[in-house]
């Protein structure tokens, strides 16, 4: 990760001022690889069930169907806490809000360890959406303060590199912990999974306390002319923008509109995330270990992917394309899987082009709301679309677990899945130029 390719006016095409090269050099470095930290623990923890389940539901005698309720039963709770909590966030400030989003939900996923019963994995799940609902969007609106539209769209793509390092470490990680703890002190691997994962959280969340800033003028590290420019440019946005009453941010269509893009998108990520381990698994490979290590091929490839599409859409300040194109991509390659089901190197490529567009479209899809509103319109209008769009990390599992036991396959499930990241793309293009493309 090199300075300029982490700085955001390496975006803008060479137009800024040295010292605003500087002063958004220093935020880079100061806030996005410690937020990249924050989330990468936080998926870990929301989609280690996945790996987990290559265990726990023998030992617990789970069906295929439980386990899918049971990983999406997580956004119910995410879907009816995420409006309140996002505001919240913006009135109290993220330093004390993302704080305490990470350690309850830590304590919540370590505590999973202990289930033994479906009811107990449902409750479990809920609460754990419940904690966390709020982080993600709260991120989202954060880098707001911070950063004009023109230089969101690679910030948000380093920030969102996350969820796919999260596969790439976690998978391998996740593994070991299977097969090497499996039974130590009496304790399945499983449950050392829940446990040895959630401890990162909770530590992190105390370090957030001491470390982020809540605005700008909070920044001791920013010298007082710094300070004054990056304001100044935060505040020439807003006042393009609409800060409209949350009543007027639910009954404007083009909310709605994007609530269905995200959903599409979202529908694809956890629907991957939650069953990729037992996609692995289904060509042919047994081995705990083999399969995390094969999960972190399709990440790995997709964090350069997710980088260099974020860099390019803002260097060429055009949003639609950037994102519908990799949608497709992401469908053909979920499609493809299918068809190379019983060759794991031709489905591993497949499942390498479909996290590839997956993962792609997630970071660039935000810089389409925040490039029309501000303020506590903002607030509501990113919780809006990132619960409502969450709801698919209910419905995408869940499918494909129902598929899975009616059919004793994944494939017809992987088949709705690429269907909605096609309707993504078309909706994304439908939405006018002029309005997102910033």
């Amino acid at each position: 990760m090199q300075p300029s390719t982490l700085q955001p006016g390496a975006a803008s095409g060479g137009s800024s001022s040295t010292l605003e090269q500087a002063a958004y050099r220093k935020v880079g470095w100061r806030l996005i690889p410690f937020l990249l930290i924050c989330y990468i623990v936080a998926y870990l923890d929301r989609v280690n069930v996945g790996f987990a389940k290559l265990q726990m539901l023998n030992d617990l005698k789970l069906s295929d169907t439980v386990y899918g309720l049971g990983a999406g039963i997580f956004f119910f709770g995410y879907f009816l806490f995420e409006v309140p909590s996002n505001v919240i966030l913006h009135k109290v400030g993220a330093r004390i809000w993302i704080a305490r989003i990470m350690i309850t939900w830590g304590i919540i996923s370590g505590l999973t360890m202990f289930v033994t019963t479906p009811t107990m994995f449902y409750v479990m799940r809920f609460l754990l959406g419940v904690a966390e609902a709020g982080f993600f969007p709260g991120i989202i609106l954060y880098l707001t303060y911070w950063y004009p539209a023109e230089r969101r769209g690679s910030m948000t793509a380093w920030f969102m590199t996350a969820v796919a390092l999260s596969g790439f470490i976690g998978g391998p990680v996740s593994g070991w912990i299977l097969e090497d703890l499996s039974g130590v002190h009496g304790i399945a691997g499983w449950q050392w999974l829940f446990l040895l994962e959630a401890l990162p959280s909770i530590i992190i969340g105390i370090v957030v306390l001491f470390y982020l800033d809540d605005h700008i003028h909070d920044a001791k590290w920013l010298s007082a002319e710094e300070k004054q420019l990056l304001e100044r440019n935060i505040a020439a946005e807003a006042a393009q923008k609409d800060d409209l009453p949350m009543r007027q941010v639910f009954s404007k269509g083009r909310m709605w509109a994007m609530s269905l893009i995200y959903f599409s998108f979202v529908i694809g990520l956890y629907g991957v995330s939650f069953w990729l381990p037992t996609i692995i698994k289904s060509t042919g490979i047994k081995d705990s270990l083999t399969i995390g290590l094969l999960t972190a091929i399709p990440y790995g490839f997709a964090v350069i992917a997710m980088v260099l599409v974020g860099w390019r859409s803002d260097i060429k300040r055009e949003r639609r394309w950037h994102i519908a194109i990799p949608a497709l991509v992401g469908a053909a390659g979920l499609y493809l899987s299918t068809v190379w089901s019983a060759n794991t190197t031709l489905a591993m490529v497949a499942l390498t082009f479909a996290t590839m567009g997956i993962m792609i479209v997630l970071p660039l899809f935000w810089s389409l709301p925040t490039a029309i509103l501000s303020g506590t319109a903002a607030a509501a209008g990113i919780a809006m679309i990132n619960s409502l769009g969450n709801l698919a990390g209910f419905f995408g599992p869940s499918l494909i677990g129902y598929l899975k036991d009616l059919t004793h396959t994944t494939n017809s499930g992987i088949y709705v899945l690429a269907a909605f990241m096609v309707l993504g793309a078309i909706v994304t293009l439908a939405m006018p130029s002029k309005l997102v493309d910033k």
